[in-house]
């Protein structure tokens, strides 16, 4: 009976295991995405460029590392575009003119696949007239940084 018992317990946490690496597996690149892009947020809005450019390094590495399955054909190229366009520079100001334009291709990435379980906030800088995404409600404008700060509004939020 103890063998049994065993075996059936041994089996289950075999299967539980599996289950669990296969999630954690699909989960992460995408997860990795957002983070990545966060990070090179944060950057700019400190007025770092040059963690924005090693940040959007990382974004192009992790971007390339993700099945071409789990994300729409296009966007896994418009964003490894945009982020190497912030990663081939050490100019602040070049830097934030090509976030407009990654930030609205990873918009639409967070609207098409499930990049988090958490929300993502659509801020809006009218100065800009560009948008960005927050992990956070606080506006922390990443146009222009601490000159600028809390410019802007939380236009649309991610439920994921």
């Amino acid at each position: 009976m103890k063998k049994i018992f065993f075996t059936v317990a041994f089996l289950a946490t075999a299967f539980v295991q599996q289950s669990i690496a296969q999630d954690s597996t699909s989960q992460p690149p995408l997860s990795q995405l957002l983070q990545s892009y966060y990070a090179i947020k944060n950057a700019l809005v400190a007025g770092n460029a040059v963690s924005a450019s090693t940040n959007a390094d990382r974004f192009v590495t992790s971007a390339n590392g993700i099945d071409s399955k789990a994300i729409p054909a296009g966007s896994i190229t418009a964003l490894v575009k945009d982020a190497s366009q912030i990663s081939a520079t050490k100019d602040i100001k070049h830097q934030r003119e090509h976030f407009a334009n990654f930030s609205t291709n990873m918009f639409a990435l967070a609207k098409a696949v499930k990049l988090t379980s958490d929300p993502i906030y659509e801020a809006y800088c009218p100065m800009t007239k560009a948008n960005w995404l927050s992990s956070d409600k606080a506006i922390k404008n990443p146009y222009f940084g601490s000159s600028m700060l809390s410019c802007g509004k939380v236009v649309e939020t991610i439920n994921q």
